[in-house]
């Protein structure tokens, strides 16, 4: 076994965490204090490459592998969550179904635009009674003379909202028991984007709701086949379920070194506090959690690589590095003090953004429901 990247690997690490650096960490409080979509930013990551890494070449992507994908999704959370959501649900979730089920016209019309990150695509599964039971989506769907009339709601979806969303792929009932994937062009007539929703944290990052009322498109917008809907969300949040728990990793190690930072620089009773055996002990055991963690996001972007059934192990990695970023944050807070809990330290932000890692892409007790069924109970 060798756990060593590669050169490529390694050269991404260090292109992602400089740019994230240099160009992300400077301006991250302030567009976390004004609840501001990053536009340059991502049209700084699109030329770099970094808005459609796992997408091949020819449909204008990075060409690269998921492992790819997951440390530069680490790095940028590293420094800061809701740039790392952009990227992470445009790609998981916006354009992989396109890139998956879509047909050649489809692709054709879309990827291009969606792999280069000149444009966004959002993921419309969750609903106001359909988060957890994605299997109880009410949002319908009714084909008449060649249309699909679509009809429902959506909440918290990322990506929704901005001036370069191009469509949301979203999940909707086209029959009784039968779910499909339609996807709806942003600004078709009976479209509704709700205002920006407040949100405890990812404050620069973008999430709607979506409401739908007579809102017709082509019958050509069926992605995939019909009725394959329930098959097609599973396998998109298990692929999702690795950058997600790329971000708990990341954002555990960017709460870890912002902690070790200050324990060298703050000074009580004549010396560094990192002198003091009870912070060295919080952040030993930060170190190991992390490390551990690591191991089980790089897994599973390798058995994705390798072609191999990876459901289970990104279900476990997601649960594992969601609650691993709750704590090393929570004791990488509690080593800052009384300063950690001014916005004006970024173990602030950090704290907040956190949170939604154990909520998001499916429940912790979600995961665990999966983890379980994999096992056979």
């Amino acid at each position: 076994m060798n756990f060593d990247l590669s050169e490529e690997h390694e050269l991404l690490r260090s292109t992602v965490r400089d740019f994230a650096e240099k160009r992300i960490a400077p301006v991250a409080e302030e567009l976390d204090r004004e609840h501001r979509f990053p536009y340059d930013i991502v049209a700084e990551l699109a030329e770099l490459g970094l808005m459609g890494i796992p997408i091949p070449e020819e449909h204008e992507g990075g060409g690269g592998d998921t492992l790819s994908y997951a440390i530069a999704v680490e790095e940028l959370t590293r420094v800061d969550s809701s740039v790392a959501i952009t990227v992470a649900a445009h790609t998981s979730l916006g354009t992989m179904p396109i890139f998956l089920y879509g047909n050649d016209e489809q692709k054709r019309e879309w990827l291009p635009d969606l792999a280069s990150g000149r444009r966004l695509a959002a993921f419309g599964l969750t609903e106001p009674e359909a988060g957890s039971d994605a299997g109880a989506t009410r949002t319908t769907a009714e084909l008449r003379e060649g249309r699909w009339v679509v009809n429902g709601s959506k909440i918290f979806i990322t990506n929704a909202g901005t001036d370069i969303t191009a469509c949301v792929t979203l999940t909707v009932r086209t029959g009784d028991d039968e779910v499909s994937n339609i996807i709806v062009p942003t600004g078709t007539e009976g479209y509704e984007i709700s205002a920006p929703m407040r949100k405890m944290g990812w404050h620069a990052s973008d999430t709607r709701e979506l409401s739908f009322r007579d809102c017709a498109v082509p019958e050509a917008n069926l992605l995939g086949e019909r009725g394959a809907g329930y098959r097609q969300f599973l396998e998109i949040l298990d692929g999702g379920r690795i950058s997600i728990a790329a971000m708990g990793l990341g954002l555990a190690q960017g709460a870890y070194d912002l902690a070790a930072a200050y324990a060298r620089e703050r000074k009580q009773f004549g010396q560094p506090i990192s002198k003091f055996q009870a912070i060295q002990f919080k952040l030993a055991d930060m170190a190991t959690e992390i490390e551990a963690g690591r191991g089980l996001v790089y897994k599973v972007a390798w058995l994705k690589d390798q072609g191999r059934p990876f459901g289970q192990a990104a279900a476990m990695a997601k649960l594992y590095t969601g609650e691993l970023a709750h704590r090393v944050a929570n004791q990488a807070l509690q080593i800052h003090g009384g300063y950690g809990y001014m916005d004006e330290y970024a173990i602030s932000r950090l704290y907040r953004d956190q949170k939604v890692l154990e909520i998001g892409e499916g429940t912790n007790e979600v995961q665990r429901l999966v983890i379980a069924r994999h096992l056979g109970f």
